[in-house]
């Protein structure tokens, strides 16, 4: 007797229209796909979910309804643009306010809060709206990403923790925008938009601005700057520090070694950043020479606050010193604090690797900072954080000087900009064929989920060793 088979009910043979039990069997594929991704490899569970996240906010973009002429945008325009608000950049090859319809802008901005949640928080949240749950192995990448911030069990009421601060900060930081632009002449609901705009785009860092001339027009404003000051600040400090200050306050002594770090080392580069960008550009005529002595000083603090992941600008950046250029390569490529909306290679990363130095130069065994011991692990981690994020950027540098000819300075800071999702930008990147926006894109893409993901997937690789080899010192420097 001929037996009849089982319809398969995978996603392939799925179609229209068919029964309810092939519909859930389908769903119930894809929610053991994602488990099986989540509780075996989580990298690669980030990496899915933000790529897949990246393809939805190009098709959006690639809609005529998104630009404002109507037509349809070109794939590495809208691929460029939707990487780039998602990766919370700030990078654009089309402006902003003039090429983009409401919709489009209202895409952008989505992207821009969505990708500010982080690459790890996007893959737990499609991990428990998927399969409704975490594995073991997917709520410690889960809570490592909050740098342990509560147990296992508390993962989901910590991924929700860090989506109302998102909303909150937003939020507050928009009803400080909002009376200013109705003073400034806007209608109620325009002030309302650029108010929510300028709020999720700072404190996400995104560096996107709402207005043709970007943020340019209120360099004396104080009532704008400060908020948007605020917020990039903020957001560059990280989920898990901003959770401690909501717990412990000031106090000093409750907080963790991860938050002290963090602020002191943002604290020093902010510091060091405003004097020596003040220094470099006081009289250059082509920026801030022929201000006052107060407005030198707002742009100088403005400038270090962003160059470190921001991305608004007051100054054209082609205009300023090569000393400047080489400065904001160098506070761009820090970055700001780890499961944060900043990019770079991280603060925390800067402050262990100097105490590693300081440690060795000393003659001491084990690395020591506020009564605590870092693991070689974490240095280990630094290490490979630091060469891969070089390695990007000269593999991406050298890929744009081929196809643009442009000089090596400017070349180096659109592509230290790019990998560190900061935004600032020498128009390079309007200027550029479709085949430098296509590195430059991937250059954003690989900064903000290329080395989180590898601290996160070496944290956690610990392979058994049943010997070991005698050791031998090789000789260094």
């Amino acid at each position: 007797m001929t037996q009849i088979q089982p319809r398969s009910t995978s996603p392939a043979n799925w179609r229209p229209g068919a029964p309810e039990s092939e519909r859930l069997g389908v769903l119930v594929r894809l929610r053991d796909f994602v488990d099986n991704i989540a509780n075996t490899s989580p990298a690669r569970l980030a990496l899915t979910a933000f790529a897949s996240v990246v393809l939805l906010f190009t098709g959006l973009l690639s809609l005529p309804a998104a630009s404002a002429s109507g037509d349809v945008t070109p794939l590495h325009q809208a691929l460029f643009t939707a990487v780039s608000a998602v990766c919370v950049t700030g990078l654009t090859v089309v402006t902003t306010a003039t090429h983009w319809s409401f919709f489009g802008q209202l895409v952008i901005l989505i992207g821009i809060f969505v990708g500010g949640l982080g690459t790890l928080t996007l893959a737990s949240l499609l991990a428990l709206m998927v399969g409704k749950r975490l594995g073991v192995r997917g709520k410690i990448i889960a809570a490592q990403s909050m740098n342990n911030a509560g147990r296992l069990g508390e993962v989901g009421t910590l991924l929700r923790i860090v989506i109302t601060t998102s909303v909150i900060i937003e939020g507050v930081l928009a009803l400080a925008l909002i009376p200013r632009f109705l003073m400034l002449g806007e209608t109620f609901w325009r002030a309302v938009w650029h108010g929510f705009f300028y709020a999720i785009s700072a404190f996400n860092n995104a560096g996107f601005t709402a207005h043709a001339e970007g943020i340019v027009p209120f360099e004396n404003d104080l009532w704008i700057l400060v908020p948007v000051m605020v917020g990039v600040f903020l957001g560059s400090l990280g989920f898990p520090v901003v959770m401690v200050l909501q717990q412990n306050g000031l106090n000093w002594k409750k907080w963790n070694l991860h938050t002290k770090l963090t602020i002191e080392v943002s604290l020093i580069l902010f510091v060091a950043g405003s004097l020596l960008w003040a220094v470099m550009e006081w009289d250059n005529p082509r920026t801030i020479g022929a201000l006052s002595f107060n407005d030198k000083l707002l742009h100088s603090v403005f400038a270090s606050i962003n160059t470190r992941s921001g991305g608004f600008n007051l100054v054209d950046q082609n205009q300023m010193e090569s000393t400047t250029m080489l400065l904001t390569d160098a506070l761009m490529f820090a970055g700001g604090g780890s499961a944060s909306t900043a990019g770079g290679i991280k603060v925390t990363t800067i402050a262990v690797m100097f105490l590693a130095i300081f440690a060795e130069a000393r003659g001491d065994r084990d690395v020591k900072v506020h009564g605590r011991t870092i693991p070689e692990g974490a240095m280990r981690v630094a290490i490979s954080v630091i060469v891969a994020g070089a390695t990007l950027v000269s593999v991406g540098a050298f890929l744009l000087l081929s196809i643009t000819g442009e000089p090596l300075d400017r070349v180096l800071f659109e592509a230290i900009s790019a990998f560190a999702t900061c935004g600032l930008s020498t128009n390079l990147s309007a200027e550029a064929p479709p085949a430098g926006a296509y590195v430059l894109t991937a250059l954003m893409f690989m900064g903000r989920i290329g080395t989180v993901t590898l601290a996160a997937a070496l944290a956690l690789r610990q392979r058994s060793q049943l010997y070991h080899y005698p050791e031998e010192r090789p000789i260094i420097g």
